[in-house]
């Protein structure tokens, strides 16, 4: 499972910054403030995301997906479990590996294979078989908040934010 210590922070934090998120390092051994699962992975609060160096990179994107897909007034109420929305769910698991691709050295491929690992369970018997063939609905939930091109199955970049002079 690929992790936090794997990969550049920086590239996680720049990534996450792109869409209006911070990227919080927690200290190895600590809690983890926000986390839904406990352990190992990644937590919320407001717009942050919290993650260890042992934190699972496929957690961390599932995680910033979630506050990713939120209007920037209702992240700030995040903490600990983003939704109760099976189609934001479906949406975010579609989200977190096209964010793979915009980390060097991780990629959709990985994400989804990081996702099976871990035990994420899919009606087609893995993540990519879901990625690929059986997540229209979230290709399209996606699609209508301007994330991702449902037609390339790619993701769509943030708009750029602009400082007011």
């Amino acid at each position: 499972m690929l992790t936090l210590a794997d990969i550049p922070f920086d590239d996680v934090a720049a990534l996450l910054a792109r869409y209006g998120l911070q990227l919080r390092h927690v200290a190895d051994g600590k809690p983890i403030p926000g986390s839904y699962w406990g352990e190992c992975e990644a937590g919320l609060i407001g717009s942050t995301v919290h993650a260890r160096s042992d934190t699972p990179i496929h957690s961390l994107l599932h995680e910033a997906a979630h506050l990713i897909v939120l209007p920037p007034e209702r992240r700030a109420a995040v903490h600990t479990d983003a939704t109760d929305s099976v189609e934001e769910e479906d949406a975010v698991c579609v989200l977190q590996a096209l964010l793979g691709d915009e980390l060097p050295g991780v990629g959709r491929s990985r994400v989804l294979a990081d996702m099976d690992d871990w035990g994420y369970t899919f009606r087609l018997g893995s993540a990519r078989a879901y990625f690929e063939h059986d997540a229209d609905a979230a290709w399209q939930w996606l699609h209508a908040r301007g994330l991702a091109d449902p037609a390339t199955r790619s993701l769509r970049a943030p708009a750029p934010t602009t400082c007011a002079a």
